[in-house]
């Protein structure tokens, strides 16, 4: 597998996904998120996970959404008010209630421990690729050359630093989210072990 082999949904929705993520994320969060897609795909199609590649490249660019200034909730967890930006933008683009709600679920499933890939193939494979990408878990999964492609094609930027920040910030305003757990269980010293900082 290299990165010439991964397919990059070249539809409406999918473009429009990568043009709001280019408007509103960072430098550093933009590339998170197109490799958080590319580690995805590429994971799919290794190991036999079929998939919609739309709906994951949509679910990819908005992930993290939520973390950005414009979207921060107060009141809610991060992923929860992502999934609000992809239902409200899946509705834009057209898409059937269905797909909405599904694109929403990817996103807040992203931060769940375990994702069933037989009953969410795209969120169980978005959980993966963002645990690769942001703290550094399972990078024998894939081949050296396409890591050094991916990372190559879209450098990390110092988005573990960025990373730890945001979590950090959304853990003392909501304790009892997903990401204040993640802190506490220690994510910045996997974030700062991340081999792919290596």
């Amino acid at each position: 597998m290299r990165l010439a082999d991964i397919v990059i949904p070249d539809t409406p929705a999918a473009r429009g996904a990568l043009e709001v993520a280019t408007a509103y994320c960072s430098p550093a969060l933009l590339n998170h998120s197109v490799r958080a897609y590319l580690w995805a795909a590429a994971y799919g199609a290794m190991n036999g996970v079929t998939f919609d590649d739309e709906l994951l490249y949509v679910a990819s660019m908005m992930h993290d959404i939520g973390l950005v200034k414009e979207f921060d909730s107060h009141t809610v967890p991060f992923e929860e008010a992502g999934g609000h930006v992809a239902w409200v933008f899946a509705a834009g683009a057209g898409w059937p209630v269905e797909r909405r709600v599904r694109a929403s679920e990817i996103v807040v499933r992203h931060m769940w421990d375990k994702v069933d890939p037989e009953q969410d193939p795209e969120g169980y494979l978005l959980e993966l690729s963002t645990g690769l990408d942001i703290s550094g878990r399972g990078p024998e999964n894939f081949p050296a050359e396409l890591r050094a492609e991916v990372l190559a094609r879209h450098p990390r930027l110092g988005i573990g630093p960025e990373f730890t920040a945001c979590f950090v910030d959304q853990a003392a305003r909501k304790p009892d989210s997903p990401a204040g757990r993640f802190v506490r269980s220690g994510v910045a010293g996997r974030i700062a072990a991340n081999p792919l900082d290596g």
